[in-house]
Order: C-alpha cells, then structure tokens, then sequence
C-alpha cells in the first residue's frame, strides 16, 4: 500500500486531454505512432486524450516524456551588468461585450455572431483594478550602513498584489461571461429554447460539481461549453413530449432556410459546423471537442457547408472557403441575434442548485445502502440453517385412497355405529353385533 502511494506521488505530472492532443499534434506525431511507443493499442491513446481514462506507472512516464514540449533554447551568454527597462504602464483591462447576451433592443446587440468561449477570450473577472505600490521617501543612510554604490542597479520594483477571488466569485465571473452566449449557441445546436436553457444551467450545475477540475483547466468556457453540447444532443430528450419537435422557425426566409439546413444535419456535422464557423475554434480544437480525428473534423466540415450551401445559394457563390466561413458565421450570428431566446438562471440559483442536486443523490445512495443491508440482515436472520425436505402430496397406490383424515361416513356405516351405541353386547357375541 505504501509502495502504490509512492508511486502515485512519484508520477510526473499531465496536461489536461485536450492539451495532451494539442502537444502530440505540434509535435507531428500520429496516435499509432505514440500507441507504438508507449505499448498499448490507438484506442487506449483516443481515450487518454479525450479523458476517459490516464495512464499510469511507466506508460504514465513514457507518455509524459514522449509529449513533453521541447525546452526553449538558452543563450550562450548572459549579459555581465542588466539594466531595468522601464515598464510600461499597465492599461486597466476593460470589460469584454458579451455578443450573444439577450439585448432590449436590436440597436444594443453586439455585432458578433455567437461569442466565442475559448480560452483565446480572457474572462472577466470584475475586480477593480489593482493600485500600484506607493513610493517611498528616501531614507538618510547612516553611519553604520555601508554606502551604495552609483553603478549598482536599484533595486526591482515589488509588483502590486492582485486579489484572489473566492470559489464563488470566479465561478459568478464565468457564468456571467459564458451562459448567454452558450444558451443562443445551444439555440442554434437543438432548435428548442427551453431545452438549450437547461442544458446550459446543468453544464455550470456539472462544472460547479466539478469546480476544483474545472477551474484549473485551459479552458474553462471550453469544459462548460462541450458538457452543455452534450447533454443537448442527447437522444432520450426525443422520449420527453416538451422537447420532441422543434419551436417553430423563423419567419423570415433567409433564417428560415439556414435554420431548416442546420437541424437537417447530422448532429455531429451540425456540431462541427457551429464550432468552426459559429464559435471561431480552430479544427484541431473542433477535433478534439468532438472526439473525431483531424481528417474526419475537416470532412465533416465541408459536408456541412455543402448541405447549408444548397439551401443559400450565397453562400455557394462565395470564391473561396474563407469567405464561406465568414459569410456562415454573419448569418449565424444574425440568427442568434434576432431570435428571442430565454435568458438563464442567476449564478446563485444554479449553484444552490447544483449543491441541492448532489445533496440529495448523497442521501439517496446512503437510504439504498442502508435498505440493502438491512435487507441483508434480516435475510440472515430468517434464513433456515438447515435443509428441510418438503412433504410430498399423497398419491393413490394400489387403488387405496390417500389417508388424508376422516372420512364422510355412509348411510351404512352411520346404521352400524346406529345399533352399537343402542344394544350392549355381553360376551363373545359383543364382536358380532346384530344388524337388523
């Protein structure tokens, strides 16, 4: 036991599965090249970089060497004396627009089609800007302190401390910069507000599950965003009446036709489509969300601009499929845009909720394990110790009927005990008695 520990504590360190695709990808390295040097199969190597299982002990190892990124060049020399360069006053960040947010009027909308949640975005985080530390007044040296120098540098600056936020503040931060925009992409993922709302407040319900996870990945809006995605493209919602049809189109042609293109996809082409040409991601990225090799992302790609472009005939005139993607991404965002979407929970009640959700599964699993081992007892302590033979029902052998218990007696034999209670039989003839 001490010895697994160890070995646990011991193991290097890996990036998040998507990182893990990307460092394997920049390194040119194929997943059977990497199966072939590690000692497992492809499979085993798709499910590591998509997070379904980790490596461990010397594959663990071999894997992290193999796609470890390459040390940057250290130069030869060192300058003998550094002198500090001035820095550059820091701008205040200023706050992000959130595009796809619901406006109250079309004038306020932001002009981006469907905000993109990556990692490429920096999240705000709502706290004001730190204040630089004060400067301080020269001190007189004294006699007992030895005189500095002219050709020694001063000594750095101590940069300002930046506040920390709390759990629930970060989480607060992201969900107010994330969940409009994803609840208007899922819009466009399903065709059905309510179900795009609910799968967007059980994503953040997940993630806040989750948090010590998700708040150290690469890509938090990322993580949130593919769970949403996945819980929308379920098919058991088909078995539940409010989500079995889609809400009605739009009415005017032009979104109608793209809004019947995108659900007459495929809903992994369809998912493909939004990510590339809705969010903005690259392809390895839309690969690696979506659990498809590169190749397969790029063919699922321009099938689906195929299929969108027989119903635009613009967009099937565009010269090239730069502008292809740039013309979708307008109508996408204008599609988002112009429908009414509903706008999600407050952070609070999605985070509430999500603690009364695991509260609640916490306390049914321990019922269901306290039912099962009472159950168990009392089978223990009303189970037979023994094996008893059961009682076979009677037959009838020989033509004798079963013994069974008393039989109805006959008018004859109720004539005989007739006359035996009413003559006493003195002597042998008692064995005989007279029947009249």
């Amino acid at each position: 036991m001490t010895r697994s520990t160890t070995d646990e504590a011991a193991a290097p360190p890996l990036p998040s599965p998507k990182e893990r695709r990307r460092l394997r990808e920049a390194k040119s390295l194929s997943e059977e090249q990497v199966a072939e040097a590690v000692g497992v199969t492809r499979a085993t190597v798709r499910s590591w970089e998509t997070g379904r299982t980790s490596p461990r002990g010397r594959k663990r190892a071999l894997y992290a060497k193999l796609i470890a990124p390459d040390p940057e060049p250290v130069p030869a020399t060192r300058p003998k004396t550094v002198r500090r360069k001035e820095r550059p006053e820091r701008p205040a960040p200023a706050a992000e627009p959130v595009s796809v947010a619901p406006a109250p009027t079309p004038a306020a909308v932001a002009p981006a089609a469907v905000a993109p949640t990556s990692a490429r975005e920096p999240v705000p985080t709502g706290s004001p800007t730190p204040e630089p530390a004060p400067t301080r007044s020269p001190v007189p040296a004294s006699a007992s302190a030895p005189p500095v120098p002219a050709s020694a540098p001063p000594p750095p600056e101590a940069e300002p401390a930046v506040p920390r936020l709390s759990p629930d503040e970060a989480f607060d931060a992201l969900y107010a910069h994330s969940a409009p925009g994803l609840v208007r992409q899922t819009y466009l993922l399903t065709g059905r507000r309510s179900l795009a709302r609910e799968s967007v407040e059980r994503a953040f319900q997940l993630a806040w599950h989750r948090w010590p996870e998700v708040a150290v990945d690469r890509d938090p809006a990322g993580w949130v965003r593919a769970a949403a995605y996945e819980y929308a493209m379920s098919p058991w919602h088909r078995l539940r009446r409010v989500h079995r049809h889609p809400d009605a189109p739009p009415s005017e042609p032009a979104r109608r036709a793209l809004f019947e293109a995108l659900l007459d996809l495929p809903p992994a082409y369809r998912r493909t489509l939004l990510l590339y040409d809705g969010v903005g991601l690259d392809l390895p990225e839309t690969a690696a969300e979506t659990e498809a090799s590169t190749p397969a992302a790029a063919g699922r790609l321009e099938v689906a601009r195929a299929a969108v472009a027989e119903r635009l005939p613009e967009l099937a005139a565009a010269a090239s499929p730069a502008e292809q993607s740039e013309l979708l991404q307008d109508r996408l965002g204008g599609l988002a845009r112009a429908e009414h979407v509903p706008a999600p929970s407050p952070a609070r009640t999605v985070r509430t909720g999500s603690e009364d959700k695991a509260r609640l599964w916490t306390r049914a699993a321990i019922a269901f394990v306290a039912l099962l081992i009472g159950a168990t007892a009392l089978t223990l302590h009303t189970a037979p110790t023994h094996y008893e033979q059961p009682v076979s029902p009677p037959e009838r052998v020989g033509g004798v009927p079963p013994r069974g218990g008393p039989q109805k007696l006959t008018p004859q034999d109720l004539k005989l005990q007739k006359a035996l209670k009413e003559q006493l039989a003195h002597g042998p003839e008692r064995l005989v008695p007279r029947i009249p």
